[in-house]
């Protein structure tokens, strides 16, 4: 299944990754790392994460405290928002 990104999420990561490359660099990649993990699992079997709100699927980084939030298509993934645990529920939601 494909993966497609709202462009807004390149945002979310770099906010991310700043953080990140501030305590050390080998942090970032190591995130980046476990992201894409999760986006390939999550493309192969949506269905494995939990619905939220909004008609999306959350899935959560295991490492690192933050997850995406993705709806399921019939041919792709569209990940709209990536957010630390503790960030407003409603950050990103009303992304399509």
């Amino acid at each position: 299944m494909n993966v497609v990104y709202h462009p807004a999420v390149q945002k979310d990561l770099n906010a991310i990754f700043r953080y990140y490359d501030r305590i050390d660099p080998r942090l970032g990649d190591a995130f980046w790392e476990e992201f894409l993990y999760y986006v390939q699992k999550a493309s192969k079997n949506p269905t494995r994460f939990h619905s939220t709100t909004k008609n999306r699927r959350r899935a959560n980084l295991k490492r690192f405290s933050y997850h995406f939030l993705f709806r399921q298509f019939d041919d792709r993934i569209r990940i709209t928002v990536v957010r630390h645990h503790q960030r407003h529920p409603q950050y990103g939601i009303n992304r399509p």
